[in-house]
């Protein structure tokens, strides 16, 4: 089976913008930097089969051979939207969307979103069980779903499960529940202490 993991990355600069008030510029960019080198590990560490691409302007560093889906600059739902329409072409079977702010996330939850089979969508809520941190799509049957990451990203995105006639499985695992959005989010993140400066 075919299975894509799309990681949607940001811009230098723009990344966790609400830890603004804990956190200097730099700060903030090295702990996003360390947090998407994380993330990437344990996708590459779940398969050698799977493929891993990064959505947004650049490879903020990691290797040349990671294929890099453009963001049509639209916002993230439409660029998620538009690797969906881009990794179908493409011939993939599954499609695992995957944010780059999980630093407590292992490559056995990767794997549990990446093994999923069936016309199953696989939704993996935070830790308020209110947005979305990752989720599973089979193709060709969830190519036409409709991305609503945002407020209340977990209820709508299991309406739109049901609209599609799928099953949904919810995944509840604390590497893919602990996001850091928030500076009370940054416990989750302690391990990374060297790139939290004094906070």
């Amino acid at each position: 089976m075919t299975v894509w993991v799309v990681i949607p990355v940001k811009p230098p600069g723009e990344a966790k913008t609400r830890l603004s008030e804990v956190l200097g510029d730099d700060e903030r960019g090295r702990l996003a930097q360390s947090m998407l080198q994380h993330v990437y590990a344990a996708a590459k560490g779940a398969s050698d089969d799977l493929r891993i691409a990064l959505l947004g302007p650049s490879r903020l560093g990691l290797p040349a051979e990671i294929c890099l889906l453009a963001d049509p600059g639209r916002g993230l739902n439409a660029a998620v939207a538009s690797a969906l329409a881009e990794v179908s072409k493409q011939g993939a079977e599954r499609m695992v969307v995957l944010f780059a702010d999980l630093p407590r996330l292992t490559s056995a939850e990767v794997a549990t979103l990446a093994n999923m089979t069936g016309p199953v969508v696989g939704i993996a809520p935070d830790r308020h069980a209110t947005g979305t941190n990752a989720l599973s799509l089979p193709l060709p049957e969830a190519a036409r779903f409709g991305f609503a990451f945002g407020p209340d990203s977990f209820s709508r995105h299991c309406a739109e499960t049901q609209r599609l006639d799928l099953s949904a499985e919810i995944i509840r695992s604390p590497g893919l529940a602990s996001d850091i959005d928030m500076p009370g989010d940054l416990s989750d993140a302690a391990h990374m202490a060297d790139k939290l400066g004094d906070a």
